[in-house]
């Protein structure tokens, strides 16, 4: 049941922890959390169960071997976002905004990085989030629309305080 969502739970565990190795520890203790843990499986899907699981491992570990520094992000994750392209000017202008993109969602606080991750690139509904995190859906809509201010906020320095969008 879980399987299939290996790659959404690294995904996730990538993001929160900031680090492949640490991901991939997270992931595989998260896995055998699920394995052992499995008969407290009420019927919701397999993707929120598990990727709950793994978001609460994520903060287990970071609390209990805290890492004294991060990498920076090389994920093939936001490979996804743009598309490359056969002009080799685009493809750099892209690979730039991607790393630029990488970096801005590192930076953002916790709360607001396992939201975007889990709308943005996961795709999940607000309800599944919701679940997920264990806050109120609107709590879930705030922190996504708080987070994706602050990823416009990093990524152009002149819209810092004004509308979105351009709106007054």
């Amino acid at each position: 049941m879980a399987l299939p969502h290996l790659d959404a739970a690294y995904n996730l565990a990538r993001w929160m922890m900031r680090h492949d190795q640490d991901a991939e520890d997270v992931v595989q203790e998260a896995f055998l959390r699920a394995f052992r843990y499995f008969q407290n499986f009420e019927g919701e899907t397999g993707r929120s169960w598990i990727l709950q699981i793994v978001r609460n491992t994520c903060y287990t570990w970071l609390a209990r071997q805290r890492p004294a520094t991060g990498t920076p992000a090389t994920n093939r994750l936001v490979a996804d976002v743009v598309s490359p392209s056969p002009d080799p000017e685009t493809m750099l202008t892209r690979h730039e905004d991607r790393q630029l993109l990488l970096q801005a969602v590192e930076a953002l606080p916790a709360e607001f990085r396992e939201v975007i991750v889990l709308r943005e690139f996961e795709g999940l509904a607000y309800k599944e989030i919701a679940r997920i995190v264990e806050v109120p859906v609107g709590t879930v809509m705030s922190r996504l629309a708080r987070g994706r201010e602050r990823l416009h906020e990093s990524l152009d320095p002149n819209r810092k305080g004004g509308a979105p969008d351009g709106l007054s």
